[in-house]
């Protein structure tokens, strides 16, 4: 009899402890929910549940190879923009749960939306799918993508053909590329190198393996100290001038209610990181320390009057020549000047 009972007590204790953790969790799962559309700022605490507080004795949060019992979002360990998480809670009769969430971090500061005007308008060769832009004086560098047609070429400003055109070999798909002294950098989408080229006559100079963090090579610019590179997603790779192979530091993008990630095409200008958005015709203005989105600038009309009806055909290319903007897009007729109010 008394096997019996205990049995029943046993039975009646674990299926207690079984809804307490279903309650626990489910409660969890709400609250996170919840949460994920509105997001959190650094500094913000995590509320959770009494029914997840009460019944815990710790609660970790796991992502990634960090971890950490703060449950405030500390940028030492979160990021801006979508944070993958995974809740450990230990529970006070000592059983362990799991509960994944997505902790959305936004910029405490809204993005301006900034005003512009068109002054003027260049040719631009329709069939170049341009994948990076550059503009010093009055030279254009224009890296042009596709497997097969990919190149590096030098022209002026305003003219119909090139000065140099470099061709690459049929398996390499061109990406982003910058400038920094007598040099130019370039990236490959999924080649997994990086070359570098003399300025003056298109020589390919040298090569470098892309880091093994950078799946792929999208937009590249230079800030006068460290190459910096994007690979679709929200992520500025800032990486060694002298070896481009090194990572020196990540910075993640967001806006005040926004996550941008597909950060493609860049360009460096007076302290701050400008950059397209693949597939979107918007161009960020971003804090290259913190990574917020300091303002946009929408070009919905001129991708309209652009695009020819392919969804391919995307705003894709931004210089600086002063400090005037210079946009343009792949497979686009025209370059576009743009003076920023």
């Amino acid at each position: 009899m008394k096997q019996s009972i205990m049995a029943g007590l046993a039975a009646v204790f674990l299926l207690t402890s079984c809804n307490n953790n279903e309650k626990m969790l489910d409660s969890l799962a709400d609250y996170n929910n919840a949460r994920e559309a509105k997001g959190y700022h650094f500094g913000d605490q995590l509320d959770l549940p009494k029914e997840v507080t009460e019944n815990a004795e710790s609660i970790t949060i796991s992502f990634g190879d960090k971890e950490t019992t703060d449950l405030t979002i500390n940028p030492k360990f979160f990021t801006l923009g979508d944070n993958d998480v995974v809740f450990v809670i230990k529970t006070r009769s000592g059983e362990l749960l799991n509960q994944d969430a997505t902790i959305n971090v936004f910029a405490k500061t809204p993005e301006k939306k900034i005003s512009y005007a068109i002054v003027g308008d260049y040719p631009h060769d329709p069939n170049n799918f341009i994948e990076g832009f550059l503009i010093e004086g009055n030279t254009v560098y224009e890296s042009d993508g596709m497997k097969g047609a990919s190149q590096l070429i030098k022209y002026a400003l305003g003219a119909s053909t090139p000065d140099i055109v470099a061709k690459q070999s049929a398996e390499i798909f061109s990406e982003g590329c910058t400038i920094v002294g007598d040099k130019i950098y370039q990236l490959t989408y999924q080649n997994k190198i990086g070359f570098v080229y003399d300025k003056n006559t298109l020589k390919k100079v040298s090569e470098f393996p892309l880091p093994d963090i950078i799946a792929e090579g999208w937009g590249l610019t230079y800030d006068g100290k460290n190459l910096i590179a994007t690979d679709g997603s929200k992520n500025l790779y800032f990486l060694d001038v002298n070896d481009p192979s090194k990572v020196v530091k990540t910075v993640s993008v967001a806006g005040n209610t926004e996550i941008y990630t597909q950060l493609n095409e860049l360009e460096y200008h007076n302290g701050f990181i400008y950059s397209n958005i693949w597939h979107s015709p918007v161009i960020l203005k971003i804090n290259p320390v913190s990574g917020e989105v300091a303002g946009k600038f929408d070009f919905t009309q001129l991708t309209k009057e652009n695009d020819q009806g392919n969804s391919e055909y995307v705003l894709n290319g931004i210089a600086f020549k002063g400090d005037n903007m210079f946009i343009t897009g792949k497979n686009w007729a025209k370059i576009y000047e743009v003076v920023v109010k």
